[in-house]
């Protein structure tokens, strides 16, 4: 694969314009991950008000966008790796799949014992780790994802209301009971810090890396913009 060097302290929502720009012209595999600042990500089909608690959010600053693939809602913040492949491969399932056996690999590679749900996350010792949902387009396939490494799960907690039957479906009571962060397993003990995390995805992932052009950029800012659109993030 080919790591997609981005520029840092963008909004979430940029990151996820720049993937759908790269996943309308890809011909190769590529990898892309970025941190954010405190932001809700929720799924293209859920409705905010039932997932995200708006007030909370709004009172401490916290972003709240839609994204244009399923999948449930996600709290991010700089504890928080976000990442992505981007695949030329239409067949979205087998990229997805693909996706989750590299990363949950790679975790494994590094001591943790990580495998894959029936609801597409990465587990480690009965707790989420990382959330993730995919998204085909007539060009391609993208998948992103989160790493939990050292979240704010007060926040997180706070800022995420999921429905009981939900909680149920897993078999919890609340998302704290579900969710852990990566920095609590003895196996983060030899990596320390999640950039350091990220450099090694990075270099068991990929074989190569490019920048983004100055065109590029202007681009994907264009394409951001559907995503700021009020009435996108209100689902109307």
């Amino acid at each position: 694969m080919t790591y997609i060097q981005a520029p840092a302290d963008k909004r979430l929502v940029w990151y996820l314009a720049m993937e759908e720009y790269l996943a309308k012209q890809v011909d190769e595999e590529l990898f892309v991950t970025w941190i954010a600042s405190p932001t809700v990500i929720f799924g293209r089909h859920q409705v905010m008000e039932a997932e995200v608690n708006v007030d909370f959010c709004r009172a401490n600053g916290i972003a709240m966008y839609r994204r244009k693939s399923g999948g449930g809602c996600v709290y991010a913040d700089e504890g928080n790796l976000m990442m992505s492949m981007i695949s030329p491969n239409k067949h979205s399932d087998e990229v997805f799949q693909q996706f989750l056996d590299k990363v949950s690999g790679v975790l494994r590679d590094l001591g943790f014992a990580a495998v894959k749900s029936e609801h597409n996350d990465i587990m480690v010792e009965g707790h989420k780790v990382s959330g993730n949902a995919c998204y085909a387009l007539p060009t391609g396939t993208i998948v992103h994802g989160t790493l939990l490494v050292n979240v704010d799960f007060e926040a997180l907690q706070q800022a995420i209301t999921p429905s009981v039957e939900k909680l149920a479906k897993h078999g919890v009571k609340s998302v704290r009971q579900r969710v852990a962060n990566l920095s609590q397993y003895a196996a983060f003990d030899s990596i320390k810090t999640l950039d350091a995390l990220n450099a090694h995805l990075i270099d068991a992932l990929c074989v190569r890396a490019r920048e983004l052009s100055n065109e590029e950029i202007e681009t994907i800012n264009v394409i951001e913009k559907t995503y700021l659109n009020p009435q996108f993030i209100k689902g109307q």
